[in-house]
Formats: C-alpha cells, structure tokens, sequence
C-alpha cells in the first residue's frame, strides 16, 4: 500500500453512484441508463436531510459523449425506448409523491407525465408497434382506503402481510394498458395478485405476465405464469401448483413462451432453476437445460443498494437466450441453445459479477463489479469478444484508494468435502498477519458470496480487520447435492464447513484464533447465533434479522409455512425434535460472546420476536448482550433501506467488533463527530 493510498471508510457510504439499469436504443447507437446517488442536507436549497436521487443518462456509442438528461432532484428509473427510437418512458417519483410514467424525447425537451393514476403506475413496456404502454398499478381506492392503523380489519390470506411489502391487501397490483396518443387507460386484469413482469406478445394482441401473492397459497410469494389479451381474457400457461415461474418472454414466433423456473416435484429446497419453454397451443413444456449444473439466474450477495434487473435475452432468429448463470463465486452470462440439442456456453465470465441488461444485433450490454470495483456499464460482442467498459461512476472516488488483497481459500469439510472461500487481507499499511478477523457468513441460506464489491468488506478491511467469507454447504453455484445438504440438518454440515474454513485461515497464519468476530444477515444472522451457542471461539458477533427458533417463526414469518416445512421436511408438530435441534434457541444459554443483535422492526422475513428471544435467553444467563432496533425498516433495509438504518448497521457493527476484539471503546452518542451523520458524509 503506497504512502499516497487511503482506505475506504463508513464516511464513504454516502459518497458512492450506484449503476441501477441501462438499455440500448432500438438503432443501438445510444445507451439510456440509470444511477442513483445522495445529495447532503442543503438548508438553502431546502433538503433538511440527506435523500436518494436517480437520474438517466444518455450515452452515445459512437462518440463516447454522455449527457445526464434528468435533473436528478427526483427518483427517474425503468427507462425504456420507444420502437422508433425517439422517445424514452420512464417511472418518476418527485416529492415522495406516486409513481407515474413520464415520456421524454431524446432531441430534447422536459420530461411530460403520461399518466395521472391516483394510485400511481410503475414498470413502462412498449407495445411493438409503439402505440401503447402496458404497465402495472394498485386499486384506486379513493377516498375509501383502508386506515390500517386506525381502524379494525379483517384477514382473510394464507399470508396476509409480506416483507417490504406489507398488507397484501393493500399491495395488489394488476395490468393497464394506455394509448399513448389520446392517454386512455384500460384495466387488463382485476385480481386479488401482484401482476408482474409483462411482455407483449410480437403481434402486440396478448400480454404475458407473472402473478404472485395468491390468498391462498402459503408460498405466496410463487410466480404463476399466465396471459391476457386486450379484452381483459387470462389464460393460466401453467397449472396453479406447478412450481414456481420466473419472468417470461414470449418467442419471436409467438407460438411459445420461454421462462425460468422450477417445478414443485418434491425436490428438495436448493434445487436450482432450469430454462423451460411452453408451448401455447398445447401446453407441452420443454426443459431446455435439463443436463446443468450450475444455478440459471442465480446471483450472489453483494451487500450494496442495487437489486440487478433479471433479464433473459433472445436473439432476433430465435435460436438462442443470453442469461445469467452462477458458477462459485462468479456470476457470468452464458449463451443457451434454444433450438437443436441442449447446449449451454460461456460467453462473458472471469472473477466477478456480470449481469446482462439488453442486446441489439450482436452486442450485448451488461453490468458487472468484482471484489475491487463498484458496478459499472460494460458492452461486448455475443461471442464475448472486444468487450468494452463504458461508464466509470467511481472513478474520483476510487482513484487513490488501495485495492483489497484476496486469497482463495480451497476448505475440505469434515466429510471430505471441498469448500471454496476467500480471505480478504486487511487495508492497512501497518497490517501484521496474523490479522484479527472477521466472519461474514451470507444469507439465504441457498446464496453464495465471492468475487462482488462489498462496502462492508472495504470498511472492515480499512479498519485493519481480514474479512473472510466462505460458501458453506446449501449455498448455490456448486450443483444441486451441495445446495440441497442441509435439509433437515441445519447446524451441521454448514457450521463445519464454516469453522473448517476459519481453521484453514489461521492454519494458513491469516486469522489470529484470539481476535475473531463473525456475522451476517438472515441465514448469515442464524448462523451467527448458532455459531456463539456452540463455540466460545469468537471474541463478538453481530447476527442480524436471524432466525433463532423455527417453531415460533413457522408462524410469524412471511415464508414461515412453505418454507419451515421445505428446509426441515415437516410441520413442528410432525418433527418437534429436528424443529428443536436446528433451532439457535436451543443452545443461546450457552452462549459467552459479546453479543450485537440488529434488527429491523419491519422485517417481516425474520420478525424482531427472532431477535428478542436471542437477546432475552442471552440478558437471562449473563451473557453480554445488546440490541438495536431499526424503526420502519425491512428485511434488507441495512443495505437498501432509509439513509440512517444503512448508516446504523455498518457503524455499529465496527464499533462492536473494535470493543471486543481490539479493546477500542466506541464514542458515546454524545461524542458521535458531526461528520459521520448521513449529511454530512455525502458529496
């Protein structure tokens, strides 16, 4: 690390430009894209608090010249042209108003709202021929909406209430078309679903679309595939209890759909998903990838306030799909034979993330960040070739900074098994191995880390710690036995793995075993807790928004029914043992760690009754113990929710680990310098 170097602090969190989505004009000679990035308080210009803004940017391919064509001062996102080119949609929201569809002309002028739905209309697609816009909106209520908090209701769902969501009576959402020219909305489907993800059909006569957040289903959250034409007439493509869909294209031809999904045939949980076509006429379903491995459109965690759109691409003839595929740590983007014998090709790959946005002739346009790099705008032939890096967001902010030393873990698990994780070496110059050490496990349990920009990561590591990360067994993008190995055993195979891996780091001389904490959000935040009931080799933890007892969140969590059952194999009452055994409760008595339980108070994935029963059982046997509460915050609010909850959980997680692992008493409220508030870290 050069003497000119600096690391990455928690007061750059506010600093970053985060690339959202991009598209290619019809002619593809220009890029619309998106990026979002915070303004600091301004008393003068009337921001009392820092905020988050998006705004669209216009690049031309040909000249290299990008213009920001939105003032930024509003949250402008989906950006989608016109077929003819000269006209762009997009999802507006000013002054914490509704949502509603704005077109802009590319050659100039403001931006004009199409629609004026009092209820608000997000997710703009052109109709082929550019006469329509189909988008999604929730029921006008009127002056009639239900006031949940003041008035009593009733609840009639399977799941009524869902993370970052909430009243699903409230949240349902169905299609619209408008006619561009004379702004007449017609309403295509009325139904008590979240209608999504809708494509028109080549001749621009039918809609495909996915449904979720069935009243009677406890996998609410399932997508069902269906269609709807211009009178209002849906078709069902699927059976109801087929599996669950992904979002759908149709086929050039119009004679078939293809979607990526996985049907409910009793395979276990973890399973991945495969490429499936149907055909309209009959029904007949094909797997299209019915030999793979690896995880079609799978993703890995990233920890950073972007959700990558899930696009498949498909070429103009028909004969292929361009689609994201996880292997390991790496996420690249793949080319899938649609036509012919099953065939699946690496196209775009390496040691990072890559996410395909859109395509146009034989270029393809993707985002993609590594371990040492924020997401950026790439674009390259289909066959991979002279690819071409077209936006640097952060170039200003990253230029002095020392990039991050990675070391490539290969862990044997206690039955022999091979485990991959990564240790990330601290940021420091006067870094001395071995390094206290920190453990972030990831989420889900079925999702896997590896080769993504993480701003935690850089944080801890700038504050001298290593940061390891391991891909323990259930995580995705190593075949369908490893993903699939903890059914039933949760606690086992997966806690092995994990110490496995903080044995060959201090084996290696990177981990020092007197100076280790461990953490991690969700499945992350159950494996913190039940690593400190069963070992007293980590000198803190921070778990958040865990589950720590199946039996209770079998009834309060959104996924609890479907989801208790899939990764347990039965209802508490069937199996109370292994509901008991697998619980982080069970053994909290034990625990001795300094203890950080954070939890978010709207988190209706791990509700906070996870976290107060930790906490509780940890208060009653004299274990040291906090907990902070984020108010009217969600599942994932620590990394995409309000500006203080994402400035809450990084500091006070830095702040926990340097009390108890390297003995730094964190500053007292009082004491908190005004430079670290959400204002004033932003540019």
């Amino acid at each position: 690390m050069s003497g000119s170097s600096r690391v990455i602090t928690r007061d750059d969190l506010f600093k970053f430009h985060w690339l959202q989505d991009a598209r290619f004009s019809p002619d593809g000679q220009k890029v619309v894209y998106v990026v979002s990035h915070i303004l600091p308080e301004d008393k003068d210009k009337g921001r009392k608090e820092a905020k988050e803004y998006s705004a669209l940017y216009l690049l031309d391919l040909e000249t290299g010249n990008t213009k920001k064509i939105t003032a930024g001062k509003s949250n402008d996102t989906n950006p989608v042209f016109s077929p003819d080119g000269k006209t762009i949609a997009f999802v507006r929201v000013a002054n914490d108003d509704k949502p509603q569809i704005y077109l802009m002309p590319i050659d100039g002028g403001e931006p004009e709202a199409l629609t004026e739905m009092k209820q608000g209309a997000t997710s703009p697609v052109w109709s082929p021929d550019g006469t329509r816009i189909a988008f999604t909106a929730g029921i006008d209520w009127g002056e009639n909406k239900p006031d949940r908090a003041k008035s009593p209701y009733r609840v009639k769902r399977n799941i009524w209430r869902f993370d970052a969501i909430g009243d699903l009576d409230l949240a349902v959402r169905n299609l619209y078309v408008i006619d561009v020219a004379t702004k007449d909305v017609k309403q295509l489907t009325n139904s008590p679903t979240i209608d999504t993800s809708h494509k028109w059909s080549p001749d621009g006569e039918t809609i495909v679309f996915n449904a979720m957040m069935h009243p009677d289903t406890f996998k609410a959250f399932f997508f069902t595939l269906h269609t709807v034409d211009m009178d209002g007439n849906v078709r069902d493509i699927l059976p109801r209890d087929w599996g669950s869909t992904g979002e759908a294209f149709f086929e050039p031809s119009g004679d078939s759909i293809l979607f990526v999904g996985r049907p409910d045939d009793g395979q276990p949980i973890g399973t991945h998903s495969d490429l499936y076509r149907v055909q309209l006429s009959d029904g007949a379903l094909t797997n299209l990838t019915p030999d793979m491995e690896l995880a079609i459109g799978g993703g890995l965690e990233g920890r950073i306030p972007v959700v990558a759109p899930f696009r498949m691409l498909i070429t103009p003839d028909g004969q292929a799909a361009y689609h994201r595929i996880q292997k390991g740590g790496e996420l690249g983007i793949y080319r899938i034979a649609l036509t012919g014998d099953p065939e699946v090709t690496p196209v775009i790959t390496g040691e990072r993330a890559c996410v395909p946005l859109d395509m146009h002739s034989d270029k393809l346009l993707f985002m993609a960040d590594d371990i040492n790099r924020p997401i950026d705008l790439y674009m390259a032939n289909t066959d991979g070739t002279n690819e071409r890096q077209l936006t640097d967001l952060n170039a200003e902010l990253m230029a002095d900074v020392a990039p991050l030393k990675v070391e490539h873990l290969a862990i044997k698990g206690t039955d022999g098994a091979d485990v991959e994780g990564w240790f990330v070496h601290p940021n420091t110059p006067d870094a001395q191995a071995p390094y206290p050490t920190i453990l972030w496990i990831h989420g889900g349990p079925h999702g896997a880390q590896g080769h993504r920009f993480a701003f935690d990561t850089w944080v801890f590591a700038g504050a001298g710690y290593g940061v390891m990360f391991v891909n323990h067994r259930a995580s995705t993008g190593y075949g369908n036995a490893f993903s699939t190995a903890i059914k039933g055993d949760w606690g086992n195979l997966d806690y092995n793995d994990l110490m496995c891996g903080v044995d060959l780091a201090i084996e290696k001389g990177l981990a020092d075993p007197d100076k280790l904490g461990v953490c991690g959000i969700s499945g992350g935040g159950n494996l913190s807790t039940w690593i400190i009931g069963n070992t007293g080799r980590f000198k803190a933890a921070v778990p958040q928004n865990p589950v720590t007892n199946w039996v209770s969140f079998y009834g309060v969590s959104d996924i609890g029914v479907w989801f208790s059952v899939e990764q347990l194999g039965g209802h508490p009452h069937e199996i109370p043992e292994i509901y008991a055994r697998c619980s982080p409760i069970t053994y909290a008595h034990k625990c001795t760690t300094p203890t950080l339980m954070i939890q978010n108070e709207h988190d209706w994935r791990c509700p906070p009754e996870q976290s107060e029963q930790f906490y509780t059982v940890l208060r009653a046997n004299g274990c040291t113990v906090e907990m902070l509460r984020h108010p009217a915050s969600a599942h994932g609010g620590s990394i995409r929710g309000s500006l203080p909850v994402r400035q809450s959980h990084i500091e006070a997680s830095l702040n926990w680990f340097n009390q108890y692992i390297l003995g730094i008493e964190p500053p007292s409220e009082t004491d908190q310098p005004e430079e670290k508030t959400a204002s004033q870290s932003a540019d």
